[in-house]
């Protein structure tokens, strides 16, 4: 889980770990085996028509990128407890709203950075409007955040529970 306050970013032991894990694998193996097909495919000749090599150079562009995302994020990063389960919302908190106080309308979500978005879960970040909206507010409050269009929405917090992967 992550929480961002200022230039600060809290992050779970396990967070931390498999971030630092991903920095290292894409500084060493990764980057070693992406040179290798650079290289591989500036030996076919021509690199004007040479798609393998415009390929190959652009997923480097990427990699390195995430490389220097991932650095600038360790190097802020706190790492801290998971959020009590003390029925406020979170970061690192499972959140269930209900839309317009409709029970039957009901979203749950993640409320931590992209960074840790999951295929299992949907993930808002504390920076959106619905995130910002629900950040601090306990089981049982309404929210309000804005649309796109301008409009405001109202939700209310149904539960906030320690998300546990």
């Amino acid at each position: 889980m992550t929480q961002t306050s200022e230039n600060v970013t809290w992050l779970t032991q396990e967070a931390y770990d498999q971030l630092k894990a991903e920095l290292e694998h894409l500084s060493g193996p990764a980057r070693a085996e992406i040179t290798e097909k650079i290289a591989a495919a500036r030996e076919e000749g021509d690199l004007k028509e040479n798609a393998g090599y415009h390929a190959a150079k652009e997923e480097q562009g990427k990699q390195e990128a995430r490389v220097r995302q991932l650095k600038q994020l360790l190097e802020t990063a706190k790492v801290g407890e998971a959020p009590a389960a003390n029925g406020s919302v979170a970061p690192g908190m499972v959140v269930t709203i209900a839309f317009d106080g409709d029970p039957d309308d009901t979203l749950e979500f993640l409320l931590a950075s992209r960074e840790y978005a999951s295929s299992n879960i949907e993930t808002y970040s504390p920076q959106s409007p619905l995130g910002a909206g629900v950040n601090g507010k306990k089981i049982g409050d309404t929210a309000e955040y804005e649309l796109p269009n301008g409009k405001k929405a109202a939700v209310k917090i149904l539960e906030a529970k320690p998300y546990s992967a």
